[in-house]
């Protein structure tokens, strides 16, 4: 009888403790908000097979004409005899579109590039408080990890934040150093180190708080990666994200 009466209080306990809000929260619910707001961006060229080439995933803010993405995911130059423009693309498989884009301001320190399209508004992410993000804290990532082999269809991976480290380490040799890596051990700002599985094509992809929809960083998986993982000679599968304060100070310049 005693045994029956602790099991029954073992239950009570158990349905008693609460659940985490970020289950609460439902992730294809936040997916679901943050989809239609994630956009390729590559380039279009009508006379190149195929004309639109894919560079990485950007997200879009503010008005709704305004797209966040990385500075490495540009073309360092269109070739505008042959009519090559920068697009990007929004919607998912069959009800994709092209919108024509240009760059209105880059960060080459940070890697943070802002884009304004053409056509109506599309919806948007709100930005969030970097400063806030701790070590342990679960976000998604939505973005295009293999591109659009496979269509354009965003792919949601869950991502917690595993440290908060500086972007650049000092290097064992004089021979691992170059001058931007010389610039960021001047001046180092932390970047958040995550344990998703990310590829190349997910640069640009929002960080964001499943709950809230807020976006706290941008996946970086090449400037950061060059400056953190130099000296391995296989690349680890650690994702990175470049905190959102950064594309913050950009926006405001822009105002």
């Amino acid at each position: 009888m005693k045994m029956r009466w602790v099991v029954a209080i073992l239950a009570l306990l158990m349905l008693s403790v609460p659940v985490p809000s970020v289950v609460q929260a439902g992730y294809p619910e936040a997916i679901e908000r943050a989809r239609p707001a994630v956009v390729g961006v590559g380039t279009l060229q009508p006379t190149r097979r195929p004309p639109a080439l894919f560079r990485g995933t950007g997200f879009v803010v503010g008005d709704g004409r305004t797209v966040l993405t990385n500075v490495h995911v540009l073309p360092e130059s269109l070739n505008e005899r042959k009519r090559e423009t920068l697009v990007v693309f929004s919607g998912r498989g069959a009800d994709s579109r092209m919108h024509a884009a240009r760059v209105l301001a880059r960060d080459p320190d940070h890697d943070v590039a802002v884009l304004a399209i053409e056509g109506g508004p599309l919806p948007v992410l709100p930005l969030g408080d970097s400063e806030r993000v701790r070590e342990g804290d679960l976000f998604l990532i939505t973005g295009f990890p293999i591109g659009t082999v496979l269509g354009l269809f965003p792919v949601t991976h869950r991502a917690m934040v595993s440290a908060i480290s500086p972007i650049a380490i000092p290097a064992g040799s004089a021979r691992q150093l170059n001058g931007r890596r010389l610039k960021q051990l001047r001046d180092p700002f932390p970047v958040f180190q995550l344990d998703a599985v990310a590829y190349p094509g997910n640069s640009g992809s929002p960080l964001y708080d499943p709950e809230t929809g807020r976006v706290v960083g941008i996946l970086n998986m090449v400037f950061v990666k060059e400056s953190k993982e130099n000296i391995l000679s296989r690349p680890s599968g650690i994702a990175y994200a470049i905190p959102i304060r950064h594309a913050r100070r950009l926006l405001e310049g822009l105002r």
